[in-house]
């Protein structure tokens, strides 16, 4: 009788450290602190780049808010090895998931065609489009 006791205390104290090694893990993924003030903070910068009579801004501006928001989605734990798999696996997280899309596109579009023409209109609706995804992750 002694014996069985020991193991089922032994498999309590197996089974309650397990528990707690899980727990602990999976509370250090989901409460990394993101640092709110340093996406404001790059957002204004990034949104005073572009201006509209210089054009070399749109796509700077573009493509800088587009890296902005993919830094933040691997803060925020979005899994994918490339943005576009984690905008995927992170789709319900969006208010506007086409918009974000179509602002994804232009910067794929201003990354691999040479000769790519973007409107300082287009620039503006993609930062629109990335800001409001931003705000949806709650990094600003």
């Amino acid at each position: 009788m002694d014996l069985a006791l020991i193991f089922f205390l032994a498999a309590i104290i197996i089974v309650g450290g397990l528990l707690f090694a899980v727990i602990t893990r999976l509370s250090k993924t989901s409460t990394k602190k993101i640092d709110v003030e340093r996406y404001r903070a790059k957002c204004l910068e990034i949104e005073h780049q572009l201006k509209q009579d210089e054009p070399n801004s749109f796509y700077y501006s573009v493509i800088n808010f587009d890296k902005l928001l993919d830094q933040a989605l691997k803060d925020y734990g979005a899994r994918g090895k490339t943005m576009g798999e984690r905008m995927k696996n992170s789709a319900s997280l969006f208010s506007d998931r086409n918009g974000i899309w179509m602002a994804h596109k232009l910067r794929n579009k201003i990354a691999h065609e040479s000769d790519a023409h973007v409107t300082y209109e287009q620039a503006r609706l993609a930062l629109y489009n990335f800001r409001k995804a931003l705000k949806d992750l709650g990094v600003i």
